[in-house]
């Protein structure tokens, strides 16, 4: 009997069709990042557009309602971050002869005494610095206009896919329902049944885990800026409420928060009191976020062990870095559901039942 039967021959076809396409994807990762981006959103805006569609809402203007929303929300953050970078920028260019008064004062004697280095900080050592980085400004001009072209084609590369990803996010909502038939009726007829429902399981537990994840930054909002206003800092609540709101973002979210309050720190209080407390409360946040909120209201809702969410963060994070965090736990999600499929096939073998 050959090893080469039509079946097999036609599974490896597949098989190289589906690498194919995953090189393809791979190699026009840039022209497709707009493309994935609106596909994610329109996935977790699908529901909301339907909602409103069933209060008998034309669907152009519901997916035109949602769009606008989530417009509102990041134009809401940027209103709130904005104002607070201005002001911490103003209040830093008018303090920093202070700040550098303080540092000379304070930092400089304790690292001469532990560390035997030896420095002091004044307005002419920055200057000289900032020369040594950027040069004069004939290089600097220089530099400009030798990286001009391609800081101009990176900008418009930034604008077009900031313009188109509205655009497609648009028209995929639209036709959500429609897509989503097609790659169903795409399905081979002896796997659809349990693809369907296994798809079913999985976009059920994401929703479990958008659901916590929402939780957990609301929580995380609530405690930084009460956190931070019992501390006595003037810009408590915008800065809080950002570093919550943001937390979903792998590291990005948490270091902009703490930059932000270590900066509002400097200016506000001047002292080792106000650093002392950005620390004590940021990291009593990152434990309750990390051992205690995601743990719970995320992993226990997604079916996920305590241990198995802090496992899977630091794996998909060794692994794939920035976006496997962003990714961990949903991709998690799929994994369980995959593997709650290989378990009973399993145990409904016969392998596992003969005695």
């Amino acid at each position: 009997m050959s090893f080469f039967t039509a079946e097999r021959l036609q599974t490896g076809m597949w098989v190289g069709v589906g690498l194919a396409l995953l090189a393809l994807m791979y190699v026009l990762a840039p022209v497709l990042t707009p493309f994935a981006l609106a596909a994610i959103l329109a996935y977790l805006l699908s529901p909301g557009v339907d909602w409103l569609a069933a209060r008998r809402l034309p669907r152009w203007a519901a997916v035109l309602a949602m769009i606008f929303s989530l417009g509102l929300i990041l134009l809401a953050l940027l209103l709130i971050l904005i104002p607070v970078l201005q002001k911490e920028l103003v209040q830093l260019q008018a303090q920093l002869p202070g700040l550098i008064h303080k540092l000379n004062q304070a930092v400089a004697p304790r690292l001469q005494e532990w560390f035997g280095i030896a420095i002091r900080f004044d307005a002419q050592t920055l200057r000289e610095l900032l020369a040594e980085r950027v040069g004069s400004q004939q290089d600097l001009m220089a530099r400009i206009f030798a990286h001009a072209r391609e800081g101009g084609i990176a900008l418009l590369g930034i604008i077009g896919t900031l313009l188109l990803v509205p655009i497609v996010l648009f028209y995929t909502l639209l036709d959500w329902h429609d897509f989503r038939s097609r790659a169903e009726a795409l399905i081979p007829r002896r796997w659809h049944a349990q693809t369907v429902a296994m798809l079913g399981e999985i976009d059920g537990l994401l929703a479990q885990f958008l659901r916590g994840q929402l939780t957990v930054m609301l929580v995380l909002a609530a405690y930084y800026s009460i956190a931070l206003a019992v501390a006595g800092f003037q810009t408590a609540l915008p800065v809080g409420i950002l570093t919550g709101l943001l937390i979903f973002i792998p590291y990005v979210g948490f270091a902009l928060g703490l930059v932000l309050a270590l900066l509002a720190a400097l200016l506000q209080f001047g002292s080792l009191y106000g650093v002392l407390a950005v620390a004590v409360i940021y990291g009593v946040g990152q434990v309750i976020e990390s051992f205690l909120l995601t743990p719970r209201l995320v992993g226990e809702r997604i079916g996920l062990h305590p241990i198995a969410v802090i496992f899977a963060l630091l794996a998909f994070g060794q692994v794939f870095g920035f976006f496997g965090v962003l990714l961990a736990l949903p991709a998690s999600a799929a994994l369980l559901v995959a593997l709650r499929r290989v378990k009973d096939a399993y145990l409904a073998s016969e392998f596992y039942r003969r005695t």
